[in-house]
């Protein structure tokens, strides 16, 4: 299996090579050069297997012979062994035909668990073969982060740094970042939104020099093995429902475009996937995208779903590659407008996307007013980001076929925003309840490239 970049000048790599690169050296994010295939007979016949066994065989032909079948089965049972619920990705009926599945019972409550975790065991698996170490550097809306450091902390082979916008993220998101003691882990508080957080990002990946000389690699959604580890679900809860007898169709909050892209993903490995629906707060850059308005920056406006409060959402461009037939430089020119304030998509792109996605949008209010619902309908509290997806799978519904709507983070992570809303507080797991004791340890940090740099050389472990 073979990974070619997006903006078409990048050397192809192996998984492997793709994995602990994240952003291709052109600026571009690396992408399978073909999809593989799986037959209707091999979907059904993941029907009553474990979620391990699943993610097996939908994983195995993306990582070629980078590991054997007994490492990569290894490295799977590793990854979700710490899960709270042995179903990993459980669904819970919210109504006729409208089912959640729950993607927060991971280390950090967030869907992010399920492919950091992976990674954090494929990370140190390939580089422990070779004796070698990296640095690991993140940005972060709130989830990204936690769900980092708890795959890394106290491994040999990584240092980690994750930015993350000081004063932007939930005290629960921050304190699962900044109360882990290991000293290869250090969260940065830097001044700024997220997508400054991710444009610093990616100006350390574009310094060659700095890259090189740190063995720079990234966990970001912007890795090829965040995105596939998240394939894995679509397909469990669509078996789960008669997949592939029959249609499902997927509703999912989103900011980065990763976990809806790994939406498309399953569909194009042969998923009967119906409908795949971005559902968006505010911040509804890629809803406007989507209703044919172009990609077009705005102002980030806080809000009470931070995880979305995003107007570059990296993993878009993975999107756009395919609706542009692939062609490179296409992609290179609408990246090249967007430093500029945004793009317009092409009308035959535009068609391609709207072939695969729909999207909507849900209001602060009508957010509230869903969790409130919710609860008093279904007994199930979500967090924000959950709700602006079950609000918006209300209005996409179509009846005789299941949609699935994604429930990204557990609502005590949210624990103001949930508690105005429903007049529940929701607490923590037994295993963080005393959270909110933990010693921190995080380094305020400006919005500088050079700083930013000379601190993280600083405190990598000799």
């Amino acid at each position: 299996m073979r990974y070619i970049s997006t903006r078409g000048t990048a050397p192809v790599l192996n998984f492997e090579e793709a994995m602990l690169s994240g952003l291709a050296r052109d600026g571009g994010l690396y992408v399978p050069e073909t999809i593989p295939q799986l037959s209707a007979e091999e979907i059904a016949g993941m029907e009553g297997q474990s979620y391990e066994e699943i993610a097996y065989r939908v994983m195995r032909p993306f990582v070629g012979d980078v590991f054997t079948d007994a490492e990569f089965r290894g490295i799977i049972d590793r990854a979700y062994a710490g899960f709270g619920h042995a179903a990993r990705a459980p669904l819970k009926q919210l109504d006729q035909g409208h089912f959640l599945l729950e993607l927060f019972h991971g280390p950090t409550l967030a869907f992010k668990d399920f492919a950091m975790q992976l990674i954090g065991q494929m990370f140190q698996t390939a580089l422990g073969r070779k004796g070698e170490r990296v640095t690991i550097v993140g940005a972060t809306s709130g989830d990204t982060g936690s769900a980092a450091i708890e795959a890394f902390r106290g491994l040999e082979n990584v240092d980690v740094f994750i930015l993350f916008p000081h004063g932007r993220i939930s005290e629960v998101q921050r304190r699962q970042m900044t109360t882990p003691q290991e000293s290869n882990v250090h969260a940065l508080a830097m001044d700024g939104d997220f997508d400054a957080c991710q444009a610093r990002l990616k100006d350390m990946f574009n310094d060659f020099d700095f890259r090189d000389g740190v063995r720079l690699a990234g966990v970001n959604s912007i890795n090829w093995g965040r995105v596939l580890a998240q394939v894995v679900y679509y397909f469990s809860s669509a078996v789960a429902l008669g997949a592939p007898h029959r249609k499902i169709s997927f509703t999912v909050p989103t900011g980065n475009f990763g976990d809806i892209f790994a939406g498309y993903i399953a569909k194009r490995m042969g998923l009967p996937v119906d409908r795949l629906v971005v559902a968006t707060n505010q911040n509804d850059i890629l809803h406007r995208c989507l209703s044919g308005q172009g990609y077009h920056k705005g102002k980030t406006i806080p809000s009470i779903s931070p995880s979305m409060d995003i107007q570059i959402s990296s993993n878009f461009e993975r999107a756009l590659f395919d609706a542009y037939d692939r062609e490179a430089p296409a992609i290179v020119q609408l990246m090249d407008e967007l430093k500029e304030g945004g793009f317009d998509v092409s009308q035959g792109a535009m068609q391609v996307l709207q072939q695969h996605y729909a999207s909507g949008r849900a209001s602060e209010e009508e957010t509230a007013d869903t969790i409130a619902a919710t609860l008093k309908s279904a007994s199930e509290l979500l967090c924000p980001h959950s709700a602006i997806g079950v609000k918006v799978a209300e209005k996409q519904r179509v009846a005789g076929t299941p949609m699935v709507t994604l429930a990204t983070a557990h609502p005590a992570k949210f624990p103001a925003a949930v508690e105005e809303a429903s007049g529940v507080h929701p607490p923590l797991p037994a295993r963080m309840a005393d959270l909110y004791e933990r010693e921190e340890r995080v380094t305020r940090v400006p919005n500088d490239l050079a700083a930013l740099k000379e601190h993280i050389k600083g405190q990598l472990t000799a």
